[in-house]
């Protein structure tokens, strides 16, 4: 028997796949389980790039001081007001789940905010596609989107290799 078990139940984030819909923006009050806290000199410049180019929205501001973005459920992100930012975006980066269909449009948003924020998406060993994006603030922040499985491919190979397997019948296998 195995410690893992499928609880995407418990996730905002959509099974990934062909027809994968993104949830709505989540405006509930939860207690917030993990967020990110990112300083900023311009609180107005940073919170105008997540909004416009990364798809969050403002749920709440305490002016001059500051915002409380969100996207999806757990989403969270406290861009606060500091007078001293990082100089280079660190080796550290915050990772956010979106689904396939809306990667092209977060980048084409976040370059036409800044040409030099974006870099080319990239496939990953774990079966996703991530795009990294580096903010205003010098944030490193990863949007990544999970591919649909496809149990012949390379990917699922990798997964196998280190014991994960799908809980359920995928795309490309014979189940």
């Amino acid at each position: 028997m195995s410690d893992y078990y499928d609880a995407f139940e418990i996730s905002p984030v959509p099974v990934p796949g062909p027809d994968a819909v993104a949830p709505e923006p989540y405006r509930g009050i939860y207690g917030m389980p993990a967020f990110v806290t990112i300083p900023t000199r311009d609180l107005d410049a940073s919170t105008a790039f997540w909004t416009r180019g990364l798809g969050f929205f403002e749920l709440f501001a305490i002016p001059g001081t500051l915002v409380h973005l969100r996207r999806w459920a757990f989403q969270d992100v406290l861009l606060v007001t500091a007078a001293d930012t990082l100089a280079a975006p660190p080796a550290l980066t915050y990772s956010f789940a979106c689904v396939l269909d809306q990667l092209d449009g977060i980048a084409a948003a976040c370059r036409a905010l800044d040409p030099d924020a974006v870099s080319a998406p990239r496939e990953t060993a774990w079966n996703t596609r991530d795009l990294e994006v580096v903010t205003p603030e010098n944030a490193r922040v990863v949007v990544t989107a999970a591919k649909p499985y496809d149990a012949t491919s390379a990917a699922a190979r990798s997964l196998a290799d280190i014991g994960i397997a799908p809980t359920g019948p995928a795309e490309g296998s014979s189940a």
